[in-house]
């Protein structure tokens, strides 16, 4: 996933491009470029390395224009290195070309246009566009016209910008299964693959549907369909509440996202509890309910499996998003569909979704981010309300994700006003395991900061917390760790443990106590180093890490909350940056 940025209007343009790179940085940080038109020059600089370094390096901020565009990349398509950082360019140096996305022809299209004399100096799959783009003007098209031209000839998902020497004074934009969004002030025009990058400048944004284009000028913007004819749109109101992304004094967005669960926990009950009924009921009367998400939000779905089947009666099964298409067969219209992502953006599950919708199901969708692809692909929305989350791993989301398939369950048995009355209290169970755990966390990451490979074990609903809690461990501290239901280690696991290796055991005094608690005798009598995340101590733990007392089925919300804090505990420790883990970007739009 990258972040893409444009802006055309009055103001001196790069500075405004910069802002928003900064604020896109969480979507791609391998490396980072602008592009800008001035005086009949189409200046571009880029390279490889965080947003701020390419800043400094390059001296961005000096370049003139009033229009620009940028891009922050995840690298999918060759290495990170300044070739293949984006804007990319024509063979005669008059068009730029950022994109989010994969093209998957980009072989076949380049192939056709090396044999046409087209050189290329990149290996990315992006540099197709401009390529194209550029016989496309010889041919005496305008940009948008161009742009229109080339679209069809390009397989995949993309989201682009495109600006010309050629047609000087404004940019294109387009897309297929990946997000942008346009922001308007008065004369001001942004555009962007999340709203976030221009919130501070506007309140007033419009989407643009698959295979739109949309064409900024500083004489105005207007949307045009595939085949070219004029789109009206009306805007809609950016929630600038959602769009904050400052971290305050925190060292990072992870820890203050971490840290102010409570607070979000007191916002996400204020729903509607009449929509949660009738969701509930449309998910009762189904003949088959299914649920897909992808890595946190899909450990979010097997707690809100475990909720469903346990308070409301009703089965559900849980696919994970990639694999969804290959039991495509069996949804139909008696189907309901339950699709989770914080971003809305993930491109397996707008796949899938798409897909099921087309068979007739139910789409019902939980998610955090307003504006987004999923949501416009869904009969109902549930928003997650818990503002901007701005580091990759998910915390607070996560979170608030357990708490609607808590209300949920709850509005299944009609009973939603007692479940916000639960989780209104549990907001203050949420303070004190974290004042509680703190110091000792911190003094167990500094004992686990060298080990290579960590298991975390559970039973009954708390099983998804232990994958969860190993998930963000990896994720954040490069370290291997496997989440697992604590009656399979017997069948395999057990091979691996040696003395020392650490073994966290969720074991809260509930049903799951006593046969937890003997697997964790298991591995101890291994060697392993016993972490227990319990609300009562034992003899068995070499660290205890304490959670209060509190009804069975809500467990997993303060048993997670320690965990995501001793992955960061760690990943400091080891040094490594929490917000901007190696490899991984915050929503994933490519398949």
């Amino acid at each position: 996933m990258c972040g893409i940025i444009g802006y055309c209007g009055r103001k001196p343009a790069v500075p405004v491009i910069i802002e928003a790179l900064r604020c896109l940085e969480y979507r791609g940080y391998d490396s980072a470029g602008v592009a800008s038109l001035c005086d009949g020059e189409l200046l571009i600089r880029k390279d490889a390395g965080k947003v701020e370094e390419v800043i400094q390096k390059h001296e961005l901020a000096g370049l003139p224009g009033n229009v620009a565009i940028g891009h922050t990349r995840w690298a999918t398509h060759g290495g990170v290195s300044q070739l293949n950082a984006h804007p990319h360019s024509d063979c005669g140096g008059r068009v730029a070309v950022v994109h989010n996305g994969i093209i998957e022809n980009n072989q076949e299209l380049r192939q056709e246009l090396t044999a046409r004399g087209h050189r290329f100096s990149s290996e990315t799959d992006t540099e197709v566009i401009p390529h194209l783009l550029e016989d496309e003007l010889k041919n005496g098209r305008s940009l948008e016209q161009a742009v229109l031209s080339i679209a069809p000839k390009i397989e995949g998902s993309y989201a682009l910008l495109a600006l010309s020497l050629d047609d000087p004074g404004r940019i294109i934009g387009t897309r297929k299964n990946n997000p942008l969004i346009v922001g308007i002030d008065d004369h001001d025009y942004y555009i962007s693959s999340d709203a976030l990058a221009f919130s501070q400048y506007t309140g007033q944004v419009m989407g643009l549907e698959d295979n739109e284009v949309v064409v900024l000028a500083q004489g105005g913007i207007h949307f045009v369909d595939a085949r070219g004819n004029r789109v009206a749109k009306q805007a809609r109101k950016l929630d600038h509440s959602w769009a904050v992304s400052d971290k305050g004094a925190y060292q990072h967005f992870m820890l203050k996202e971490i840290m102010e669960q409570a607070q979000v926990l007191s916002r996400i009950v204020e729903q509607d509890g009449k929509m949660f009924t009738e969701i509930a009921l449309d998910i009762l009367r189904a003949r088959q309910v299914i649920v897909t998400a992808c890595g946190t939000s899909r450990y979010a779905a097997l707690v809100g499996r475990y909720l469903f089947s346990r308070v409301g009666k009703k089965f559900c099964d849980v696919v994970m998003a990639s694999e969804f298409g290959y039991f495509a067969d069996s949804v139909d219209k008696n189907t309901v569909v339950i699709a989770v992502s914080q971003s809305g953006e993930t491109a397996d599950v707008v796949e899938g979704v798409k897909a099921a919708r087309e068979a007739g199901a139910q789409i019902i969708s939980i998610v955090n981010r307003p504006n987004s692809i999923l949501t416009d692909l869904s009969h109902r929305v549930i928003y997650l309300n818990c503002g901007s989350e701005i580091a990759v791993a998910a915390t607070k989301s996560f979170l608030c994700q357990l708490a609607i398939f808590y209300l949920l369950a709850f509005s299944m048995v009609n009973s939603f006003d007692a479940a916000v009355a639960r989780l209104s209290d549990l907001a203050g169970d949420i303070t004190r395991v974290l004042d509680w755990n703190k110091s000792e966390l911190i003094k167990l990451s500094d004992r686990l900061q060298d080990k290579t490979d960590a298991y975390y074990i559970a039973r009954g609903i708390n099983f998804a917390i232990a994958s969860e809690g190993a998930l963000k461990l990896k994720e954040i501290s490069y370290v291997h760790a496997e989440g697992m239901p604590a009656g399979e280690l017997k069948h395999g696991t057990l091979a691996l443990i040696e003395p020392g290796t650490p073994v966290v055991v969720i074991c809260p005094a509930d049903y799951t106590f006593a046969e937890t608690l003997s697997n964790a005798i298991e591995t101890r009598s291994r060697g392993a180093y016993i972490i227990g995340v319990s609300d009562r101590d034992s003899d068995i733990y070499d660290s205890w890490i304490r959670i209060p007392e509190v009804d069975e089925l809500l467990y997993p919300m303060v048993a997670v909350v320690p965990l995501q804090l001793l992955a960061y505990y760690i990943a400091i420790s080891r040094g490594c940056d929490p917000d901007k883990p190696r490899n991984l970007a915050k929503s994933v739009t490519v398949k």
